[in-house]
C-alpha cells in the first residue's frame, strides 16, 4: 500500500534463498479439515473465537513450527480454495517477495479477488504479476508521477498537515482533547491531491466534505471478506464474510472519484498514452494508487505511528525534537530530504513502528515451481501452485532476530548494528534495505518532523478498533515549553 509498485522486490539482484543442507527436511504440519466445514470453522476461529493473533500463535505452539498448513478467510462462499502454507518467521518470510520463485498474480487480497467493477473493469497494478505485459508500463507510470512531483511532496505535506495541527491545537485548547482520525483523513486526502495532482479538492466539484469516508467505504467493499468490523458474529458473518458486497452500491461515488482524477491528471494520462496505456486504464490505476495505496496506507499508519511515539514518553520526545530541530537548523531552517537523512533517530522510530505494527499485515504469493523453504529449525518442501501466506506482525517480531521483539525501541535501527536489522523490516514491498520510492515511509518521517517542530511533547489516549488504533490528543506542549492549555489561560 504505497505509491510505488507493489512488487518492488523484483528489482533485487537476488533475494536470499535461505536453504542449507544442514537443516532437516520436515513435512509441513497442519491440516485443512473437511471441505467446506474446515474453512468455515477456521474463519469463525480467526474472526470470533480466537482472533488473528491467537489463531496463528496457537498453531505455532500445537505444531511446534512457524511453517504450517491452514485455511485463511474468507472461505465459503467467496473463496473456492482457502488452503495456504503459513510463514510466520523472519527466515521463511522473504520468499514471498522473490518473484523468480513465486507469482503475485491476483493475490493482493489473498484467497479471493474483488470484483473488477470496483476498479472500472480493470485488473489494476496491485493484482498483476511482474510477468504480465502491463505491469512494467503501469509501474513506470507511477514512478513517472512520483519523480515528476517529488519537489512538491514536502511543501504540500507541510501545508496540509500544518492546517491539520492548527485545527488540532484549537480543539485541544477549547475542548481539552482532539480526535486524530477525522483530521488525519482530511489532511491525507488534501496532501495526495495537492502534491501529485496540483489540486485542492475543496476548490473542485468533488469537494472535501465526506470524500475520505467515501474512499474508506470503497476500500471496505474490496477487503470486507478479510476484515473485522467489530460487529457481533451473527451480523458480521452474513453481511461481510459470506458474500461480496454488491459493487453497484459504489458505482455513483466511484464515478465521482474517477471524474475528479480524470479531470486533474491529464498530463499524466498523456504520458500514459505515450507508454502504450489506455487513458481509462491509466486513470483507474492512478485512482487506486492515490486512494488505496497512498491515502489508505497513510490513513492507517499515521495513527499507529502516533500511538507508539506517544507511548515512548517524554525522553524519546526530547531526543526526537532535538535531533529534528538541529538538522533543520543546519539546513537554513528548511525541511529537506537531505535534512531528513541526517535524522537517524527519526528514521529508526518510523522503521520501528513499521516493524512492530505493520499497516499491511498480510502477504501472499503462489509457488511458481517446487520450492524448499527454510525457517530457523527445518526445511520444508512446497509444491508448484501452492499458495504461500505470511502474517507480517509475526515475521517482524521474530524473537530470534529482534531482542525485546514485543517492545517499541525507538533507536533500534540506529548505528551500524541497528542498520543490519533493516533487512528484516518488511511491510509492503519487501525489505527496507531496498532502493524503493516509498511515499509512506517518507511522509511518516515528515509527520514526526512537523510534530516535533511544533511541540516538545504530547499526550494521547488510545482506543482499539478492528482496523487501526483510534488516537485522541489530550495535551500538546508547544516548543516554547508552555502547554497549550496554559498559553490559552
Amino acid at each position: 500500500m504505497s505509491m510505488n509498485c507493489p512488487h518492488e522486490a523484483e528489482n533485487n539482484a537476488e533475494v536470499e534463498n535461505n536453504t542449507t543442507v544442514n537443516f532437516p527436511l520436515r513435512e509441513i504440519p497442519g491440516s485443512y479439515g473437511k471441505p467446506f466445514f474446515g474453512p468455515l470453522l477456521n474463519r469463525l476461529k480467526y474472526f470470533h473465537f480466537q482472533g488473528k493473533e491467537k489463531y496463528f500463535a496457537s498453531r505455532v505452539k500445537k505444531y511446534q513450527s512457524t511453517v504450517y498448513r491452514a485455511n485463511m478467510p474468507p472461505g465459503p462462499f467467496i473463496s473456492s480454495d482457502s488452503k495456504v502454507v503459513v510463514l510466520l518467521d523472519a527466515k521463511s518470510f522473504p520468499i514471498l517477495f522473490d518473484v523468480t520463485k513465486v507469482e503475485k498474480k491476483d493475490v493482493f487480497t489473498g484467497t479471493y479477488v474483488p470484483s473488477t467493477k470496483l476498479t472500472g473493469g480493470y485488473r489494476v497494478l496491485a493484482y498483476l504479476d511482474p510477468s504480465e505485459p502491463n505491469h512494467c508500463k503501469l509501474k513506470q507510470l507511477l514512478f513517472f508521477l512520483f519523480h515528476s512531483r517529488r519537489e512538491f511532496i514536502i511543501p504540500e505535506f507541510r501545508t496540509s498537515f500544518g492546517e491539520m495541527f492548527d485545527t488540532l491545537e484549537r480543539k485541544v485548547a477549547t475542548k481539552g482533547k482532539a480526535r486524530f482520525d477525522g483530521l488525519n483523513d482530511k489532511a491525507c486526502f488534501n496532501f495526495v491531491c495537492r502534491s501529485f495532482f496540483s489540486t485542492n479538492p475543496a476548490d473542485t466539484k468533488l469537494g472535501i466534505r465526506g470524500v475520505p469516508t467515501k474512499i474508506l467505504v470503497w476500500i471496505l467493499f474490496q477487503i470486507s471478506p478479510i476484515a473485522s468490523t467489530g460487529l457481533p458474529c451473527f451480523l458480521e458473518e452474513p453481511l461481510f464474510h459470506t458474500c461480496l458486497l454488491p459493487p453497484c452500491l459504489m458505482k455513483h461515488n466511484y464515478k465521482k472519484l474517477y471524474d475528479f482524477f480524470y479531470t486533474y491528471s491529464g498530463w499524466i494520462l498523456d504520458e500514459a498514452e505515450k507508454m502504450g496505456i489506455e487513458r481509462e486504464e491509466a486513470c483507474h490505476n492512478l485512482l487506486f494508487a492515490a486512494c488505496f495505496n497512498a491515502f489508505g496506507a497513510v490513513r492507517i499508519f499515521f495513527p499507529i505511528l502516533i500511538k507508539w511515539i506517544g507511548r515512548a514518553g517524554i525522553k524519546v520526545h526530547k531526543q526526537l525534537a532535538d535531533e529534528i530541530r538541529s538538522a533543520v537548523a543546519c539546513h537554513g531552517g528548511n525541511v529537506t530530504v537531505k535534512a531528513i537523512e541526517e535524522m537517524p533517530l527519526l528514521k529508526s522510530s518510523v522503521y520501528e513502528a513499521l516493524r512492530i505494527e505493520p499497516p499491511v499485515p498480510f502477504q501472499y504469493a503462489t509457488a511458481k515451481k517446487d520450492l524448499v523453504i527454510e525457517n530457523h529449525e527445518s526445511t520444508f518442501e512446497v509444491k508448484q501452485g501452492e499458495l504461500l501466506f505470511g502474517y507480517q506482525p509475526f515475521a517482524t517480531k521474530d524473537p530470534k532476530v529482534f531482542d525485546r521483539a514485543e517492545d517499541f525501541v525507538a533507536d533500534r535501527f540506529v548505528g551500524v548494528e541497528g542498520e543490519k536489522l533493516l533487512k528484516y523490516v518488511v511491510w509492503s514491498n519487501g525489505p527496507e534495505t531496498e532502493n524503493t520510492t516509498d511515499i509512506v515511509v517518507l511522509v511518516a518521517r515528515l509527520l514526526l518532523v512537523e510534530l516535533f517542530l511544533r511541540y516538545d511533547t504530547f499526550e494521547v489516549k488510545i482506543h482499539t478498533s478492528p482496523l487501526f488504533p483510534l488516537v485522541t490528543f489530550t495535551s500538546v506542549t508547544k516548543c516554547n515549553g508552555l502547554s497549550l492549555e496554559k498559553q490559552m489561560q
